[in-house]
């Protein structure tokens, strides 16, 4: 890249939010989508479940829509969920038209249930790797378009922002050159920051940068506290924690503890198909009654053939670890999974600050309340996807050009503090174990203050800047994992998945929404 790149429009991320944006934004000019990985590195990639969307015959909008604000424990925003569940449908029947292949029953797609939904309209694909289809669609769709160029292997360092308008990022290459890309419009979409626990469903990319550098560049985030954890991932001392879709419940799966006793019935009449922050807890409970580390989750009662055909990924995943699903109890436990809050948005995915659009895991426009419904997050990165290309297409037709913003840019001075040996890895190490066991699943005013305490010895970090893609990713976890914790602290009340032991009711004031305003 020469010194002064400039693009028509910037995407800061390739998941399905960033690629259904690209394509949007392919109508108005040129595109630049950065990746600090590889392009298919990403949570969508990772999702197995599916996709919630009315297309079947006995399903509605209404009843998505009703599903939705009930898993949503009364926070959501209503007008944003209608877009959601109103929207997707096209764009589900768009991506079947380019190419998409999902799992059909006859000469009609085939719909499975999961958890808090009132009926079966969860789509998937391969069983269980819908996740990778959506992206493989998306990629080549992308590939088919000229004026969509790709940046992967370069970290987004800082937004560049001047009087509150959005001109371009500054990125970090693989070789460690640090250069600004200049854009009319940038569209946020990095995902999410399931990597700040040391229990994650998240690939190592996500890290929360898309928070952390639209806080310093002075955007609103909104209920940070609001972090959702999975309730089945594998648990194995020497096995990655992968996950074990909802759908696995969704299809007949059930839980037990270590003395193989079904216990979700004493939870909720839905038993196993209870919202997850509530089959979370429940897990939760069985494991310290026990002092365990993991439940189990029993598919061995279900069709041998019918499982391996519906989840041959989880199937021969868990055979490597000498597992077999289809006779063998699967250890498991929660671990994070999506965070709700992120950065505002409004419903055509516009910021706080001109020019700044977000889609995806790391923006908020409220939708999913304070627990996310299963399986509404591809449909979301693919309507508010499109819904930031468009907005941010219209808004370039009143920018005026940005070349005299570039030949007056200067670098920013290096805010390096005098030496400090920051033993990064042992500090992003720290920082997980202390999310995990401080700010995790059920939180308190004494272990949310532990934390804060804990991360105000690392504040000096924040402040530094560096230069290697690990060390920045850490600084980004710090920020991030300082406004959850807060958030957490501010809401003296228990709603979704936000859980106080010492707060256990929703409390007067539980409808408000915790807002923190960037610097």
């Amino acid at each position: 890249m020469n010194k002064n790149t400039i693009t028509d429009f910037l995407v800061l991320g390739s998941g399905v939010a960033g690629l259904r944006a690209a394509i949007e934004l392919s109508k108005y000019g040129n595109v630049t989508v950065v990746t600090k990985d590889r392009p298919a590195e990403g949570s969508t990639g990772y999702a197995q479940g599916g996709v919630a969307v009315a297309l079947s015959d006995e399903d509605t909008i209404g009843f998505h829509f009703n599903d939705t604000i009930k898993a949503g424990a009364g926070l959501c925003n209503k007008r944003a969920v209608k877009v959601l569940v109103e929207e997707g449908p096209e764009r589900i029947l768009e991506l079947i038209s380019w190419g998409a292949k999902f799992d059909m029953l006859g000469e009609k797609l085939s719909f499975g249930r999961e958890a808090a939904h009132s009926i079966n309209r969860i789509i998937h694909a391969k069983g269980d790797a819908t996740g990778e289809e959506i992206e493989s669609a998306l990629l080549n769709k992308v590939k088919s378009i000229p004026n969509i160029s790709k940046l992967p292997f370069c970290f987004t360092v800082d937004l560049i922002v001047k009087d509150n308008i959005c001109r371009g990022a500054l990125l970090l290459s693989a070789t460690g050159e640090v250069f600004p890309v200049f854009a009319k419009a940038v569209v946020l979409s990095t995902g999410g920051c399931g990597q700040l626990y040391s229990r994650t469903t998240n690939p190592a990319v996500a890290t929360g940068d898309g928070l952390a550098i639209a806080y310093r560049a002075g955007a609103v985030l909104l209920d940070m506290e609001f972090v959702q954890f999975h309730p089945t991932a594998l648990y194995l001392p020497a096995a990655p924690q992968f996950l074990l879709s909802e759908a696995m419940r969704g299809e007949g799966g059930i839980l037990k503890n270590i003395k193989a006793e079904r216990f979700m019935y004493k939870y909720h009449p839905d038993a196993e198909l209870a919202p997850r922050d509530i089959v979370s807890r429940a897990i939760l409970s069985e494991m310290r009654a026990a002092k365990s580390n993991f439940v189990y989750l029993d598919m061995t009662h279900l069709n041998r053939k019918f499982v391996r055909e519906r989840f041959p990924k989880i199937y021969t995943t868990c055979l490597q670890y000498d597992i077999d699903i289809t006779e063998d109890l699967i250890p498991v436990s929660p671990a994070a999974h999506y965070i709700m809050g992120g950065v505002k948005t409004d419903t055509n995915a516009a910021t706080s600050i001109k020019g700044l659009f977000a889609a995806g895991e790391v923006a908020c426009t409220a939708v999913h309340g304070a627990n996310r419904l299963a399986s509404n997050s591809l449909l979301e990165g693919l309507v508010y996807g499109a819904r930031a290309g468009e907005a941010a297409g219209r808004y370039m037709k009143h920018v005026k050009d940005i070349n005299s913003f570039v030949r007056r840019y200067a670098m920013p001075k290096k805010r390096i503090i005098k030496k400090v040996a920051f033993d990064i890895d042992k500090i992003r190490s720290s920082l997980r174990k202390m999310m995990w066991a401080k700010t995790g699943i059920v939180r308190c005013k004494k272990s949310l203050n532990e934390a804060l305490e804990k991360l105000k010895g690392w504040k000096r970090i924040e402040g530094t800047f560096f230069k290697i893609r690990r060390e920045l990713e850490v600084k980004n976890m710090i920020t991030v994992a300082r406004l959850i914790t807060t958030a957490a602290l501010l809401r003296e009340g228990s709603v979704g998945a936000h859980y106080r032991s010492d707060f256990k009711e929703k409390g007067s004031d539980w409808r408000k929404h915790i807002l923190f305003k960037g610097q």
